[in-house]
């Protein structure tokens, strides 16, 4: 889940913490939480799409519908869209995830 991600990512996510994560060995600390919820059948489409790439940055922006089954069943009306932002950039001919941004919106009282 590190391939092409820069040494020096940037990432905000929904779970904590607040202030994002940096660098490529805190990222990698994101994805074993990640991976016991999917393991409860949790699903991903990508509803959107939209990529805007220079020589040497581009960014990508998505709108993905997420959520294991029961998750899905409980909150059919929300579509548990999870917005998706990257920002990439070229590093020694490939393009690297140099930041992501995750987030779901705010849907009731702080």
């Amino acid at each position: 889940m590190v391939t092409d991600h820069a040494e020096d990512i940037v990432v905000f996510d929904v779970p904590p913490p607040y202030g994002g994560v940096r660098g490529l060995a805190a990222y990698r600390e994101l994805w074993p939480p990640f991976f016991e919820w999917q393991a409860q059948g949790a699903d991903f489409d990508i509803e959107e799409l939209e990529v805007t790439a220079g020589g040497e940055v581009a960014f990508a922006y998505a709108l993905l519908r997420c959520g294991t089954p029961d998750e899905l069943a409980a909150r059919p009306g929300l579509r548990l869209r999870l917005r998706l932002t990257l920002g990439l950039r070229k590093q020694s001919e490939r393009w690297v995830v140099a930041h992501e941004h995750h987030s779901f919106p705010c849907t009731g009282a702080p």
